[in-house]
């Protein structure tokens, strides 16, 4: 039989169309491939691969570039140019909603004095004149050439018939005017257990410490269900061009929780959240009552207490005097038996409880009762937020009950021009101790606490590894002894903040069967000179295998 030239290529097609379609039959499906990339999978060897493969979600393949193009195929395939890819980011300890309310108040972070205060305001409230209110946030008169709380006065020439609350950039004091004090009905004589009302020759200053807040935020309009969704919508767009995929409200009530896990399963808002329930008896009740819930991106297993209030305003709690005010020693915010009651309901609910604790007196105390409750080591994850000054008699504490210290390093940054005056040359040591609070069980979990903060993960990187503020001071770092190496930071913003959350098994590293959530930067954190760390940008961000940014 003669076959003519035009049946051989026929013949030929069909065979390379056999063996082809055969090689297609043998790949595994995917939603899609990330290749010629520098994968930081953040597992338990901290493994560096090529690729990856992701299907439903999930990262269903790990390896190289070779074997994860030979052995899949996907509707989508992005060739990541060698750029380093890393878990999801996470944030253990933020402020989601709080960072939204303030995306529509007036920007007070890094002003320089009280007047460049009121030219912001101004400005503001010309361009939002339909506001009843006039609400700011991130002022620090650590900043300012005199260092000490403003007073009302020129807020009151400024606004003498609109109400004005400035919060501090640790939302643990506020400012406000004489209109809004008018309507708080707050006079020299209140007393707020928890807070100060300050008060000097007699008058009122206009500032209010910790719970004292309480008396004005009590009278301003609460934001409608709408204007809320539109917060929590400006802080993910917010969060995720930073690489962002997990955040940690770190205190709700339950109506904002039910209308963020609404709006979750309605799709408008992908990032996940990490909720502690704010403490208050109808919270505790419910919440109690209701048991822990759980769906892929809402976690709700925690409860959120206070100790005491924040070194800045001097509301911290400690064992001896301020060293640049002896008359003074901070506070607790709740008595140390209404404390010890709350956590003994919350052991008993099986729910997680973590503390803000500042000062080296709050942290003892909270370690006290957390000792009395856990008795040794165990797997509750109880957790000290902040831990920030700890006596070194106290450090240990952490590791016998397995207390986990979620910190935040830009914190030590932010604070290190200042934390000498308050605390002394001796015990400012004890303060930023990550390094030594990390040997305690191993891990620690970093995060920024924002708006107190800046959102950006890679600052808080920064600020664990180099001890540097965005200038580069000090030379040679803050207390350096306690700074952490790149890879205990990448895992403080991964792998350790996920176990943190309890998410270890289904996120926090790049492993097969864990949710796909990543992040593509423009350059590599683990290798890029320190002063350049926080200048890297993020490319891409994926949740679920989805690209939201």
């Amino acid at each position: 039989m003669k076959l003519n030239l035009s049946t051989l290529a026929r013949v030929a097609f069909i065979c390379m169309a056999f063996v082809y379609s055969s090689s297609l039959a043998q790949k595994k499906e995917a939603d899609l491939i990330v290749h010629n990339a520098i994968v930081y999978t953040v597992n338990s060897q901290f493994v560096v691969a090529e690729a990856f493969a992701v299907k439903n979600g999930k990262f269903v393949g790990i390896g190289s570039s070779k074997d994860i193009l030979a052995g899949y195929t996907a509707r989508q395939t992005v060739d990541a140019g060698k750029k380093p890819v890393y878990p999801g980011f996470y944030d253990p300890h933020s402020h989601f909603l709080g960072l939204g309310q303030m995306l529509g108040q007036c920007d007070l972070v890094e002003t320089r004095s009280y007047e460049e205060i009121i030219e912001r305001l101004k400005k503001f409230a010309a361009e939002h004149p339909e506001n009843q209110w006039i609400i700011g946030r991130g002022w620090d008169q650590n900043d300012w050439d005199v260092k000490v709380f403003p007073t009302k006065d020129l807020l009151d020439k400024a606004f003498p018939d609109k109400p004005v609350l400035l919060t501090r950039i640790d939302g643990h004091a506020a400012l406000i005017n004489s209109k809004a004090i008018q309507l708080a009905k707050i006079s020299p004589a209140s007393k707020v257990s928890g807070g100060d009302v300050e008060v000097m020759d007699g008058q009122l200053t206009g500032i209010l410490v910790d719970n004292a807040m309480g008396l004005a935020r009590r009278v301003i309009p609460s934001a409608t269900e709408k204007e809320k969704q539109t917060m929590l919508l400006a802080a993910q767009k917010e969060c995720v061009k930073y690489g962002l995929t997990t955040v940690s409200d770190a205190g709700l009530n339950q109506d904002d929780i039910e209308l963020i896990d609404k709006m979750q399963r309605q799709g408008s808002l992908q990032i996940r959240n990490y909720v502690m329930v704010s403490l208050g008896i109808r919270n505790l009740e419910y919440f109690i009552k209701k048991g822990i819930y759980k769906t892929d991106r809402l976690n709700v297993r925690s409860f959120k207490l206070y100790a005491d209030g924040a070194l800045g305003s001097r509301g911290a709690c400690l064992l001896k005097p301020y060293s640049d005010e002896p008359s003074k020693t901070g506070f607790l915010l709740l008595s140390p038996t209404e404390l010890e009651r709350s956590l003994t309901a919350i052991y008993n609910s099986g729910y997680q409880a973590n503390t803000h604790c500042i000062g080296d007196s709050a942290n003892r105390l909270i370690l006290n009762i957390y000792g009395k409750l856990l008795k040794g080591k165990n797997d509750r994850r109880w957790r000290i937020e902040h831990a920030q000054v700890v006596s070194t008699e106290d450090v240990p504490k952490f590791g016998r009950y397995s207390v986990i210290p979620s910190i935040q390093a830009t914190h030590a940054t932010s604070d290190m021009y200042w934390a000498g005056d308050r605390l002394g040359k001796e015990r400012v040591k004890t303060a930023y101790a990550f390094q030594d609070l990390l040997k305690q069980n191993g891990l620690i979990a970093n995060g920024s606490d924002f708006p107190v903060e800046y959102v950006n993960p890679l600052f808080g990187f920064h600020s664990a590894v180099a001890r540097h503020d965005d200038k580069n001071y000090p030379n040679g770092g803050f207390q350096m002894e306690n700074a952490l190496t790149r890879e205990q930071a990448l895992k403080a913003m991964t792998i350790w903040s996920a176990f943190a959350n309890f998410e270890e098994k289904e996120r926090g590293s790049i492993e097969p069967g864990k949710m796909a959530d990543f992040v593509i930067l423009e350059a590599d954190i683990m290798k890029a000179p320190k002063e350049k760390l926080r200048s890297i940008k993020v490319i891409n961000t994926f949740i679920g295998g989805q690209k939201v940014y």
